[in-house]
């Protein structure tokens, strides 16, 4: 069946990024056309093997580039796999990653992209375990910490400094629900968001905690700090979240066909500062969508602190740009330049604070709560003393 995130076929020659900036108001400039490929209608299957033939607008483009543009559905990074693996034939010949495209190329792509397994290691690295007992553990994470390897790096960057490896070496057992790349994780933080996870030790303690989670029997609690003044002490965002379609590493609210999403935003305290306004949430949601409280805050016109991907400022300058007091403050993470005032946050200004559920084999509560972080609680105590 043809990929939901596909244009119709009447729209096949728009341009997705001019429509994906139009959505936002800012003037498209001028870009490459390239046909959004249907593989079941643009392209002859045979033997594994999918054939077309390059449109001409692919003239100048990367080979990998003209690729991932025309089918939208395969990343950049899994057509650089397949063009490493020699299953990318150009006019018959191999083709490379880098070549530039002529337009009118008969290219040929056999069969799917294939990443080389990976296993997970034990480490030795720290871990906060904030509860623990025979079936599950619930763990502090930090910011700037994954939770699992990914597939878009070497083996050796892949396979070391996550909690998964962590888990490994703290824990005699973990579930294998979750494959051998992600034992005992039955959920995700993003890697700049600290705070509360649960890890299952065994597979029927992983089955039930991720039959809580779809039924939304979990409560899960964020602390933000947002950018400006949210207006109204509560505020509840229901936006489906979909992949960009242009920048891939972000999500958006701007696709039909996004997935549900729903958060709620309370009101702890509101800041105004030198550097400007700030307003510090909870956040509790009831679903568990890919950057889904980051999508949903910027969709308020509010991002998070810290979090650049969306929209947030890298440096924050002061307003009056008066010179700013030396401060105090031990820099972890927070940094405040003397010279012209400015502040910053190396990670987002977000952490799941609370997790709440019914332990999946006795019953009881298990209410875990996970301290604001050092470098949080200094950059707040920095803002509280510039207040205006």
């Amino acid at each position: 069946m043809p990929s939901m995130n596909m244009l119709r076929k009447g729209s096949r020659r728009r341009s997705v990024r001019a429509e994906y900036r139009a959505t936002r108001g800012v003037e498209a400039e001028p870009e490459v056309v390239v046909p959004v490929l249907d593989l079941d209608e643009d392209t002859e299957l045979e033997d594994g093997v999918r054939s077309f033939v390059a449109d001409a607008a692919a003239a100048g483009m990367r080979l990998d580039a003209y690729l991932a543009q025309a089918i939208p559905e395969i990343s950049r990074a899994r057509v650089q796999l397949l063009i490493e693996a020699g299953q990318v034939r150009v006019d018959g010949a191999a083709a490379k990653g880098k070549q530039k495209m002529r337009g009118g190329e008969a290219i040929e792509i056999e069969g799917e992209p294939h990443p080389a397994p990976l296993h997970a290691v034990a480490e030795e690295i720290p871990l906060d375990i904030l509860y623990e007992d025979k079936f599950l553990a619930v763990v502090n994470k930090p910011a700037g910490m994954m939770v699992h390897a990914g597939a878009g790096a070497t083996d050796d960057a892949r396979n070391r400094g996550t909690l998964v490896n962590a888990l490994l070496f703290h824990m005699a057992k973990l579930s294998e629900a979750g494959g051998e790349l992600r034992p005992g994780i039955v959920h995700r933080l993003d890697k700049q968001t600290s705070g509360a996870i649960v890890v299952a030790k065994d597979d029927a303690t992983h089955r039930r905690l991720g039959e809580m989670f779809s039924m939304r029997r979990v409560t899960k609690t964020y602390i933000a700090l947002l950018h400006g003044t949210l207006a109204k002490e509560n505020v509840t965002v229901s936006l489906p979240i979909a992949r960009d379609l242009v920048r891939r590493t972000r999500m958006t609210t701007r696709r039909t066909d996004g997935r549900n999403a729903v958060s709620h935003f309370s009101v702890v305290e509101r800041l105004a500062t030198r550097y400007g306004a700030f307003t510090l949430v909870e956040v509790r949601i009831e679903t568990g969508r890919t950057h889904q409280i980051r999508v949903h805050a910027q969709s308020l016109g509010h991002p998070v602190v810290g979090d650049t991907l969306y929209g947030a400022a890298r440096v924050i300058q002061l307003v009056d740009r008066r010179e700013a007091d030396s401060s105090p403050f031990d820099k972890l993470r927070v940094w405040n330049d003397k010279q012209d005032g400015s502040i910053g946050l190396e990670r987002n200004f977000l952490h799941a604070a609370h997790l709440e559920f019914a332990h999946p084999h006795t019953g009881k509560t298990v209410a875990v709560d996970a301290p604001l972080p050092r470098e949080l609680e200094e950059f707040l105590a920095l803002l509280r003393t510039e207040r205006v």
